[in-house]
């Protein structure tokens, strides 16, 4: 049976180590709270605020973090798989080394986060806010990026074999050493104003 709880505030709270699964929070705050090497499975975070919030070397498995706030969280070598992340904005946080399984991230703002290296292999990202973000090397083959804002973003050896950047503005975006496939070269040939033939 799901346990919903609604309008709390945790502040200071050591969780490490805990074991979560299939608790929906609602409108809920959570301001230094340690949740290091915790395992959250199945529960759903909408309408919440994180601060300063650790998730070092947690598992958060089929986790939805919808709708919310994450502001100065460390995910240091976290595992995401299949997780929801729909609408909600990092801001400050630490990502890396971070290893994501899959998932929905749609409408995420990671807007000037730093991801490199990160897996993010398969990630459903359309219409994400990633401008200014530092995606160096990051692994993003068959990643959905439709729509996806990358403007300014720095894409170094990153891997975009596969992906979908369908509607993405191609221009100012840093490409250098990138690894791309011979569709998304036509892409961005037309994106320079060339003309692809036969």
């Amino acid at each position: 049976m799901e346990h919903l709880i609604q309008d709390q505030t945790y502040s200071g709270v050591d969780w490490a180590l805990e074991e979560v699964s299939g608790v929906r929070y609602e409108d809920c705050a959570f301001h230094d709270v340690d949740w290091s090497e915790a395992r959250l499975t199945g529960c759903v975070f909408t309408h919440c605020t994180f601060g300063n919030v650790r998730f070092n070397a947690a598992t958060l498995e089929r986790v939805a973090i919808l709708q919310s706030t994450l502001e100065r969280c460390s995910f240091f070598d976290a595992a995401l798989i299949g997780c929801k992340l729909t609408g909600s904005q990092f801001l400050d946080c630490g990502l890396r080394p971070l290893a994501v399984d899959g998932g929905d991230w749609g409408f995420v703002s990671l807007r000037g986060q730093n991801l490199t290296g990160a897996k993010l292999g398969g990630l459903r990202l359309r219409e994400a806010d990633l401008m200014g973000a530092d995606l160096t090397r990051v692994d993003l083959r068959g990643a959905d990026l439709s729509a996806a804002r990358l403007s300014d973003a720095v894409l170094r050896g990153a891997d975009l074999r596969g992906a979908d950047l369908g509607g993405v503005e191609l221009r100012g975006v840093d490409l250098t050493g990138a690894k791309i496939d011979l569709a998304q070269a036509a892409l961005f040939a037309s994106a320079y104003g060339a003309i692809v033939s036969g």
